[in-house]
């Protein structure tokens, strides 16, 4: 019986001898080795891109397998059917029955764009094998007018935040303007950046001395890296990279403190024995670089690349207002004093955050005490009211931009690599545009 499952497992490199960690597809025939190969080609990129690729894959070979041989004559045409399938369902809504069996929903537009984009990376991988006979699944045709003109507009809207763009070879966009893939996107609707939830602002002290306060006193723990990600702009899965020697008293300003986040892998590393975090910890604990977890593993974190400006590969928090970061040390302080579970003697590690047991804080542990001071406050826990822990960087954001900072000014505080990024928290939301038109009136 035809079945198609995702495991986890360890491949050896054959050139390299490397071995890696990786999520697999596994059907009657074995384990789908040539996926293996080409997520550990592009073993650099990021847990939750694996996943996703294994998840794309899955959905094609679940479609194959539900489909007869004969209802398509090349694997081309079984992509674009298949492609149909993902973005309109294949559950007939007057009988709510699904001859395939498959009961796939109708997905969103950049799902569906998504889905077909891992599966052509996929399958272009392949193409370039040596021992590979077929075609492409997703080759390439000429493109039309309108699609060459709607390609050059894509072109050079990317180059404009490209460093170095005059050095790009208009030969090679030429010849890429002028051909598209025989199964093509979707069109995806245009939106102008979604409104951005903050936490609301007349509620964060409450929070932060309310709501992670329990009858056992105040959560230091939960105080200080609320802080981060308030008062600092950080991302939630940084606080999970934070090494106990990052945060210091500043060197000019000892009544403030000094954050230091650093490139989970290639950081400095704490011990100048070693080159970086990764051989680090490989060398004094038993533990990764948070990035290199599975995504279903306790203690992964994600990194999102921010902008660095260190060639020791970190950067460091600006806190907004400034002197939050006077308050920030006070709470660090207590923390280290009175509340942090060291490591255990036998089980070392260097992370700043602990849970009760001393072992690296995690993600899903903030997040429960984040949501429970939040009620504890009275307050739902929802993205859509901003009072999720991602709402506070908003927050940031927008006091960035309510203190006159530019826009270059607010791409280096919140360490975006491109100025563009930060549009989404300096531009206006609906409320504030129709206070400025009444205002007018």
């Amino acid at each position: 019986m035809a079945y198609v499952k995702k495991v986890y497992t360890q491949y050896t490199d054959c050139e390299s001898r490397l071995t890696f960690e990786l999520p697999a597809i596994l059907t009657e025939q074995g384990i789908l080795i040539s996926h293996l190969r080409y997520l550990a080609w592009f073993n650099r990129k990021s847990q939750s891109w694996k996943e996703r690729s294994v998840y794309s894959l899955r959905l094609l070979l679940e479609y194959l397998n539900s489909v007869s041989a004969e209802t398509a004559t090349s694997i081309t045409q079984h992509l674009k059917s298949f492609s149909e399938n993902i973005i309109a369902g294949t559950i007939d809504l007057k009988t709510l029955d699904d001859p395939s069996g498959l009961f796939w929903r109708s997905r969103s537009t950049r799902d569906a764009n998504n889905i077909l984009f891992h599966i052509t990376h996929y399958t272009d991988f392949l193409a370039l094998q040596d021992d590979y006979q077929s075609e492409r699944a997703n080759p390439f045709r000429v493109a039309t007018r309108h699609e060459e003109r709607l390609n050059w507009c894509a072109y050079y809207h990317k180059q404009q935040n490209v460093f170095l763009n005059h050095l790009s070879d208009q030969n090679v966009a030429k010849a890429e303007a002028s051909r598209v893939r025989l199964v093509g996107n979707f069109a995806e609707p245009k939106i102008d950046n979604q409104k951005v939830t903050r936490f609301p602002e007349e509620h964060l002290e409450r929070l932060l001395y309310l709501g992670f306060s329990t009858n056992h006193g105040a959560d230091y723990r939960s105080q200080a890296m609320t802080m981060l990600l308030n008062y600092g702009g950080l991302r939630k899965s940084e606080l999970f990279h934070i090494y106990v020697s990052d945060i210091t008293q500043h060197p000019t300003r000892p009544d403030e403190a000094l954050v230091r986040v650093y490139h989970p892998e290639h950081g400095r590393s704490p011990d100048p024995r070693y080159k970086n975090r990764k051989e680090y910890l490989a060398h004094e604990t038993a533990y990764k670089p948070r990035t290199e977890y599975q995504l279903s593993e306790r203690l992964y974190a994600g990194w999102k690349a921010p902008l660095l400006t260190s060639k020791e590969y970190f950067f460091e928090v600006v806190f907004s207002p400034p002197e939050k970061a006077k308050d920030f040390l006070s709470v660090w302080v207590n923390y280290l004093k009175f509340q942090r579970a060291d490591p255990a003697s036998s089980n070392p590690h260097p992370f700043a955050f602990t849970n009760d047991k001393g072992k690296p804080d995690t993600l899903k542990n903030f997040q429960r005490r984040h949501r429970n001071a939040v009620e504890r406050i009275g307050l739902e826990c929802a993205k859509e009211l901003g009072t999720t822990e991602h709402c506070h960087r908003h927050s940031y954001g927008y006091r960035l931009r309510q203190f006159g900072l530019d826009q270059v000014a607010i791409q280096k505080a919140m360490h975006h690599k491109s100025p563009m990024s930060c549009l989404v928290y300096i531009k206006p939301t609906d409320e504030e545009v129709r206070a400025k038109m009444k205002d007018i009136e």
